[in-house]
């Protein structure tokens, strides 16, 4: 079954390469959506795909790369669209 989250990772995650290891991980589980810093710090993350390869993903966005502190990640499950083609960093 296809699904969709949106996630929120805040702690030390950004200037660590999460996004690009997100992205990463997320194209090798062929997932789809993007991953994008934010003004406030956090990192945001919407990925569609099969459920168990979301799962994986989340157990990654919940440690992050070597270098990074996460200490929260807010994930919110939405409908699948199906809108993305790959999955990319957006500035």
């Amino acid at each position: 079954m296809k699904i969709r989250i949106h996630a929120y990772v805040e702690g030390n995650v950004q200037g660590v390469f999460f996004r690009s290891n997100t992205r990463n991980i997320a194209r090798n589980l062929n997932l789809t959506g993007f991953v994008k810093n934010l003004q406030d710090g956090r990192v945001e993350v919407v990925a569609e795909g099969e459920e168990e390869k979301i799962n994986k993903l989340i157990e990654f966005l919940k440690q992050g790369p070597e270098f990074a502190k996460v200490r929260n990640v807010d994930i919110k499950k939405e409908k699948y669209s199906g809108e993305f083609e790959d999955f990319e960093v957006k500035y």
